[in-house]
Parts: C-alpha cells; sequence; structure tokens
C-alpha cells in the first residue's frame, strides 16, 4: 500500500477480485424475477459454453485492469526518470496484454451469440410448440397479430439482449469490482475521494429505472397491439374497400400508433438520460482525480504514475457503470418481451386425454349426443339439454339463426370444447374417453372460410392425408371436380399458391378444401356453409363434389340455404340454444311449427 514517497512507486503484481455481486441487480423488478429465472433456466443447458464464456470475462477483465498499471509504471521507471533500458520490453508486454484482451473480448462474444442463438432457438420452438397444444378457445380470444408479435418482435428483442448484454452486464460488475480493489490498492484516500460521485449516480439511475421499466413494458403491448391491427386490417382488406373504411382504419393506426410512438418517446427520453448523467458525473470524477492527485503529487504522498493510473481507473470505473445503465434498458425491454413470451407458455393447453382414453380403429360413424349442455363463458348456457342420435351414413343438417348454437354443437363434436354436462358417444365411444388425435382421425371438415397454405395445390391436397401418393391425391381432385381447372393452371398441379390461396376465386378454393377432405377420407364428414359464398353454377358444381363426398359417410351440414338440405335425414332446427324440432323435411313442414316459419321466410 502507498505511503509517502521519496523515489517513484513500485508497482507489485496487482491482484484482481474476480468475485462479482449477486445477480439480484438485474432482478431489480420483483414482478420479473421469475422471468428472470426462466431465461436462465433456457441459458443454463450451455453450461460449458457459459464457463468459457465467464473464464474469457474474468481474464479479459485482468488484462483490461492490469494494461493501466504497466502504463504508470512505464512513466514512473523511464520517463520520469529518463531511463531507456528496458522500456522496449515493457511496451511489448503492454502490446502483448490488450493483444490478448481483443482475443479473449472476441472469443467471448463468438461464443455467447452461439449459445444466444440455441437459447433464442430453443425459445422460439417451445413457443410455437406450444401455440398449437393450446385449446381453440385461447386463440378465439387472442388476434393473430398480436400473438405473431410475441413470436417475433418479442424474442427478438431477448435474442439481441443475450447476445452482447448478459455478457456486458457480467463484465461491467467484474471491472467495478476489480478497479476498485486496485484503487484501494494503490491509495485508499484518493479513492474515497473518487467515489464520492458513486451515491450520485446510483441515485440518478434509480431515479430513471424506476419509470422506464412501466415505459418499456408499455412499448411492447402496444406494440402487440398494433401488430395485431395491422394483421386483422389487411386479411380484412376487401372487407374494408367493400365498405369504403379505409379512413376508419388510417384513423385508428394513427391512434395506435401514437400511442406506441408516446411510449417509445418516453421509453427512450428517460433512458437516454442514464449515459448523459453518467458523462457528466464521469467528468467530475477525473477533475477530482486530477485536482486531488495533482495536490498529493505535490507533497510527495503519490507519484504522477500514480495519478495516471487513478484517471484511468475513473473512466474504467464510472465506465462498467455507464454500460450497465445501458444495457439495464436493454435488459428491461428484453425482460419485458420475454414476460410475454412465457405468459404464453404458461397457458394451460388443451386438456390431456385422459389415462385410459382409447383409440378409435375403424368408426362406422353412429354419432349420439345425450343431454349435452355448454357455454363459453361458464355464464349461462349457449346450448343446453342437446339429444339427438344420427345413425351411421346418414346427413344431418343444423340450421336455425345465427347464435342458435349449430356452430357450437360441431366443436363439441370434434373436441374442440368438451360439453360442461352430458355425454357425446360415437360408435358407443364416449368421446371424452378418446383420444383428440384418434377422434379427429376419422373427421374431415370443409368449412365456409376454406384456409390453403402457401406451395404447391399438390401438397395442399396432400395435407389431408400426408402420406398420400401423388396419383391418389390427383384422384381426390378428380372426384371434387377440380381436376379441370388445375390442368388448366400455369404448372398445374405443381402450381405455387400464396397465403390463403389468394389468386384463384372462392369456388375454387372450396373444390380444392373438398378433394382435402375426400382424400383424408373420414368417416364422419362436417361441412359448415361449405357453399354460402358461391355463385349458383359453381355450387352445382361444389354441390355434386359434395355428394361424392358424403358417400356412405355420416355428415353434419349447417346451412342457411335450406334448398340445399332438403334430402337431409334428419334436421335439427335450433332456437336460443335449444333443438326447438327434428326430423326430415316433409316431416318438419306438416308439423308447421319453427322450421316451416324458416322455410317460408327463406322463400
Amino acid at each position: 500500500m502507498l505511503k509517502v514517497l521519496t523515489k517513484p512507486f513500485m508497482y507489485p503484481t496487482p491482484v484482481i477480485e474476480t468475485k462479482g455481486p449477486s445477480r439480484k441487480k438485474a432482478e431489480k423488478a420483483k414482478n420479473w424475477t421469475a422471468t428472470v429465472k426462466k431465461l436462465w433456466d433456457y441459458l443454463s443447458v450451455k453450461k460449458g459454453g457459459i464457463i468459457t464464456v465467464l473464464f474469457l470475462v474474468i481474464l479479459s477483465t485482468g488484462l483490461s485492469l492490469l494494461g493501466p498499471v504497466l502504463i504508470g509504471r512505464t512513466v514512473d521507471h523511464y520517463i520520469v526518470t529518463k531511463e531507456t533500458e528496458g522500456l522496449f520490453a515493457l511496451l511489448i508486454g503492454i502490446l502483448i496484454v490488450y493483444v490478448l484482451y481483443s482475443a479473449a473480448v472476441f472469443l467471448q462474444g463468438y461464443i455467447m451469440i452461439g449459445i444466444a442463438q440455441n437459447t433464442v432457438s430453443r425459445l422460439r420452438t417451445d413457443l410455437f410448440t406450444h401455440l398449437h397444444r393450446l385449446p381453440i378457445s385461447f386463440f378465439d380470444k387472442r388476434q393473430s397479430g398480436e400473438l405473431m408479435s410475441r413470436v417475433t418482435n418479442d424474442i427478438e428483442n431477448v435474442s439481441t439482449t443475450l447476445n452482447s448484454s448478459v455478457i456486458q452486464v457480467f463484465s461491467s460488475i467484474l471491472m467495478l469490482v476489480g478497479t476498485i480493489s486496485v484503487m484501494l490498492w494503490l491509495s485508499p484516500l484518493l479513492t474515497v475521494i473518487s467515489l464520492i460521485i458513486v451515491p450520485l449516480m446510483f441515485m440518478g439511475m434509480k431515479w430513471i429505472t424506476n419509470r422506464t421499466g412501466v415505459l418499456f413494458k408499455s412499448q411492447q403491448r402496444n406494440l402487440g397491439e398494433l401488430n395485431g391491427f395491422i394483421e386483422e386490417t389487411i386479411s380484412g382488406q376487401r372487407i374494408v374497400k367493400t365498405f369504403s373504411q379505409e379512413q376508419k382504419v388510417i384513423d385508428e393506426f394513427i391512434e395506435k400508433n401514437g400511442r406506441l410512438r408516446q411510449s417509445g418517446f418516453w421509453a427512450q427520453t428517460f433512458s437516454g438520460f442514464i449515459p448523459k448523467l453518467m458523462n457528466v458525473l464521469n467528468n467530475v470524477s477525473f477533475t477530482i482525480i486530477a485536482a486531488v492527485g495533482g495536490i498529493f503529487a505535490l507533497k510527495g504522498m503519490i507519484t504522477i504514475g500514480v495519478i495516471i493510473v487513478f484517471a484511468e481507473y475513473s473512466r474504467q470505473f464510472t465506465r462498467p457503470l455507464n454500460d450497465l445503465a445501458n444495457q439495464f434498458n436493454t435488459l428491461l425491454s428484453a425482460v419485458a418481451g420475454a414476460e410475454r413470451v412465457f405468459e404464453i407458455l404458461a397457458e394451460d393447453p388443451e386438456s390431456t386425454d385422459e389415462t385410459e382414453a382409447i383409440e378409435l380403429e375403424k368408426v362406422k360413424g353412429k354419432v349420439e349426443f345425450r343431454e349435452v349442455s355448454f357455454s363459453y363463458e361458464k355464464e349461462g348456457n349457449t346450448v343446453r339439454n342437446i339429444s339427438f342420435l344420427a345413425e351411421a351414413g346418414q346427413m344431418v343438417a343444423l340450421v336455425g339463426p345465427t347464435g342458435a348454437g349449430k356452430s357450437t354443437i360441431i366443436n363439441l363434436l370434434s373436441r374442440f370444447y368438451d360439453p360442461d354436462n352430458g355425454m357425446i358417444l360415437i360408435d358407443g365411444h364416449n368421446t371424452a374417453l378418446v383420444k383428440r388425435k384418434s377422434l379427429r382421425s376419422h373427421m374431415g371438415f370443409v368449412l365456409q372460410d376454406s384456409f390453403l397454405f402457401e406451395g404447391p395445390i399438390l401438397e395442399n391436397i396432400r395435407y389431408g392425408r400426408l402420406d398420400a401418393a401423388d396419383d391418389e391425391v390427383i384422384a381426390a381432385a378428380k372426384a371434387a371436380n377440380a381436376h379441370s381447372f388445375i390442368m388448366k393452371m400455369p404448372e398445374e398441379y405443381n402450381t405455387h399458391l400464396k397465403q390463403d390461396g389468394s389468386g384463384i376465386s372462392q369456388g375454387q378454393k372450396q373444390l380444392l378444401s373438398i378433394a382435402r377432405a375426400i382424400l383424408a377420407n373420414p368417416t364422419i364428414l362436417i361441412l359448415d356453409e361449405a357453399t354460402s359464398s358461391i355463385d349458383t353454377i359453381t355450387e352445382l358444381t361444389i354441390q355434386e363434389a359434395l355428394g361424392r363426398l358424403m358417400a356412405g359417410r355420416t355428415s353434419f351440414v349447417i346451412a342457411h340455404r335450406l334448398n340445399t338440405i332438403r334430402n337431409a335425414d334428419k334436421i335439427l332446427v335450433l332456437n336460443n340454444g335449444e333443438i326447438a324440432e327434428q326430423g326430415s323435411h316433409e316431416s318438419l313442414l306438416k308439423q308447421k311449427g319453427y322450421y316451416y316459419e324458416l322455410q317460408n321466410n327463406k322463400s
């Protein structure tokens, strides 16, 4: 330790403290502690790489601390004394120290980027996989754009932070501990004087970060809402233009974009105060060291080399504080994004199959509802006491006003939802005790809004059965009356469709959906308004294809056009969530009840 000097200061080998403070500093926000822990659980899979990175961080920190000491030694032993013997060797040593420092920094960054990308890839895969395990009810209540924002923007924030901020935080903590240790070893008094500004730094950082945390979380939430609105508006562009609501959606966009701008502005503004505050206090610290160090040097208490080392260490002391402050803002944004990701991962997946759940090997198609009741919101019933029997191969039509419960019955049959009361049976088996995948493998769906994936027509049809040969796909297309228009396409079955089949007509998309269902060869077929948005001529083509598809299969048909269900074996007339009437077309007309009124109103 340095006392009053009568000759140039002799530098012993510095002892560098490598233990950093607790990580709890990064977990300051109580509601984010669990999020940080979960992120660490993902990171800790690559423990070997992390240990290597930590070793390199310690090495680079030690070399960074050693450099100024050697420079101070050069000043005191060679510049002040004007000696040259050994100077060149010392300069080479300084060069080697900084070259090794640069190499260690490069390697730790290179390895950490690999760890970060692997971690984020696993996190993104887990999130995407979990999304496909969630029940339909989850998606009914969420905007797809908002969910997309969590898979992309929020995880990208995590990626950016893990790539650099984690190393920076650990390195800064080590640098702080090491710098203070060496400064105390050189001159405790000058160290205490130079640290006078530290309380001001922490007071300023605390005041700022208390505000930025809320703002960054608000920014991520507003970004998700804006993404959801954009996705919804672009998807519904035809409706927007049909009703000339361009200005309305533009005004809504401006309002949501304004909220994002406002939260982003204040988040960045408050976070921008930190580096400016640090720079000011850094200059104050440098001034104090220069002034007080000069006085001490004149009194012979320290050497000029010590002042130079302290001046460099004062920057090395405030620089990690500045880095921590800057990285803290990035961490706030990343943890806010990670929190939104883990919110989805914490959602309960679709109920697991019962332990005694069975596989349905062969299904004839007999369907029975026994006193089934269900509500989406658990307050009041959407459907009540639904009971009916559909024999294998029968066509059952569901009719009634909007909100009567037609789609709900289909959702219950396919186990997108489970009934609150009652029982649904297929071939005498309670569907609650049948594995969902097995149950749905015997069902085929042709919906009003047929969805097609981006890719070749061939693969869109093959989606019904992935192991189908090309000849089987073509045969299904012929049965669906789709073959003729496909052959007129530029590349026939290899024609690449755009997302959701844009570029072909609604009728053509519906024919491809029917071909997909035919290829799947289901026992139970569900048709949900399959021809409601089709012109009359195209409807005849589709009806012919549907006739082939329904042959020999139990079919449930939701239709508003009552003329399309005249040949149904059984018609269920729903009203206010209950079956008002059921029977054949002729028998229901003879009753002159609710169905009779619907028929007359439609005619």
